[in-house]
């Protein structure tokens, strides 16, 4: 492993542990040639995984973008980068043990909208708008009164 302070190639391994999401490894190494520390993660290389678009496109699987979903449908809410990542996490374990190759856009929007409806409901229904495209009033009010409904049968 390169060091990113002085380019030498040789380090030592000092501590080595799983991350919580347990998808890999981070190490921490030290660098024989400056003795500056850095941290490195190591990580299983996956096989590409391609989502199917609504219309019919592929294109490779990439977590960042559904990251980056749930970023702007939790703005300004009490939902931290952590739950975040750990959502992304749970989508995309569950997106390659599909063990298809492919999966289809709509399989993944619908476990977004899982996880953000068992986070925050302002979330859930942000989100919604988007990959649901409400277009008028009346779908939106109809989604949110599913929501309703389920929070009362859920309260009984």
């Amino acid at each position: 492993m390169r060091c990113q302070y002085c380019n030498s190639t040789e380090s030592k391994v000092i501590d080595s542990r799983p991350t919580e999401e347990g998808n890999s490894i981070r190490r921490r190494r030290e660098c024989m040639g400056c003795g500056r520390r850095f941290t490195t993660y190591e990580k299983i290389e996956l096989l590409p995984l391609m989502v199917v678009k609504r219309d019919g496109r592929r294109e490779a699987f990439d977590v960042s973008k559904i990251k980056g979903d749930m970023l702007h449908a939790c703005e300004k809410l009490p939902v931290s980068m952590q739950q975040i990542e750990s959502m992304a996490a749970r989508i995309e374990q569950a997106a390659y043990a599909s063990m298809d190759g492919e999966i289809r856009s709509s399989r993944i929007g619908d476990m977004v909208m899982a996880e953000l409806k068992a986070l925050n409901d302002v979330a859930y229904v942000r989100f919604a708008a988007v990959y649901r495209k409400f277009t008028d009033l009346g779908t939106f009010m109809d989604e949110l009164q599913k929501l309703v409904n389920e929070s009362k049968a859920g309260q009984e």
